[in-house]
């Protein structure tokens, strides 16, 4: 069996752990050359050092608990803090939970898991600092994020489908490439950067350039909020399909928060969607992603 087809195999069986799918990614990317593949692989394996360069499926939105004491042995449990009353300095960073570690360390997480949901502590300096000022006559003794283990299963399952979609894709512009020396560039590296950019980093703004299958759509600056109508009209092609309401919802979203703080956050989970459906999605919004990557601030 070939290694192309190994890989998809251990992609689609979930049985397979993803470090070892990984490995054999491993291989895949020293035969083809790629230095950008190999660092996703070699991030996903070990871990990412910098969460400025964590992918967007690894960054989750959570909430945070704890324990507060007050006067005469009051006191609550496990109770809500509303970050409103954190000082915005802090907030960025406990509204987000970072997922740095390798994906054995996350798989483990998720089988030990209780509850449906993990923890991970505040800083003790944070605790100290902001306290006091969260429950009126109450001091938190100790605060914590809520992590659901579902958003770490989501983050898996995301590493897998770009996987799978970026092997399918090297193996239709070369079937052989998976048996090819190491470093041999089996496939050309402008082609792998392209595939690259597509299926696994989700920065798909350029998934049209040089295609004769899309035909691109020029659209003026001065009117371009027109591409979220022209997206929208776009996906009716593929109503019915499991990508189409997760499509457009997160259009209609981009839409909504468009001029505004939180555009980008939308933009990159639109982006994250049509990497995990880009065999359905990919022909339809292609034409208009080059507009629509124009509107980033």
């Amino acid at each position: 069996m070939s290694l192309l087809r190994e890989i998809q195999d251990a992609a689609i069986d979930s049985k397979t752990e993803l470090a070892v799918l990984l490995r054999k990614c491993k291989v895949l990317a020293a035969r083809l050359g790629n230095p950008e593949f190999k660092k996703w692989v070699e991030n996903e394996l070990s871990g990412y050092n910098d969460i400025d360069e964590l992918p967007d499926y690894r960054v989750l939105t959570v909430n945070s608990k704890g324990h507060f004491s007050g006067p005469f042995q009051s006191g609550l449990r496990n109770a809500d803090i509303p970050l409103m009353c954190i000082e915005e300095d802090f907030r960025q960073h406990l509204t987000h939970s970072y997922l740095a570690q390798g994906v054995a360390s996350m798989e483990s997480l998720v089988q030990d898991a209780s509850g449906g949901t993990l923890q991970e502590p505040w800083n003790p300096d944070l605790v100290a600092i902001v306290g006091q000022g969260i429950y009126q006559g109450m001091n938190c003794m100790q605060a914590w994020k809520v992590i659901p283990v579902a958003g770490i299963v989501s983050a898996l399952d995301a590493v897998r489908n770009r996987i799978l979609n970026f092997v399918l894709e090297i193996e239709a512009e070369s079937p052989d490439a998976g048996e090819a020396p190491v470093n041999s560039n089996p496939l050309p590296q402008e082609k792998v950067h392209q595939i690259f950019n597509t299926y696994i980093s989700g920065n798909v703004q350029n998934v049209a350039t040089g295609s004769s299958d899309f035909e691109q759509h020029a659209i003026n600056n001065e009117v371009a909020p027109e591409v979220f109508s022209q997206l929208l009209k776009a996906l009716e092609a593929v109503r019915g399909e499991p990508a189409y309401e997760t499509a457009r919802s997160s259009v209609v979203e981009m839409q909504e928060c468009y001029g505004v703080e939180g555009f980008k956050s939308k933009y990159q989970k639109f982006m994250s969607a049509l990497a995990d459906h880009m065999q359905v999605l990919g022909p339809v919004v292609a034409p208009y992603l080059p507009a629509l990557a124009a509107l980033v601030p």
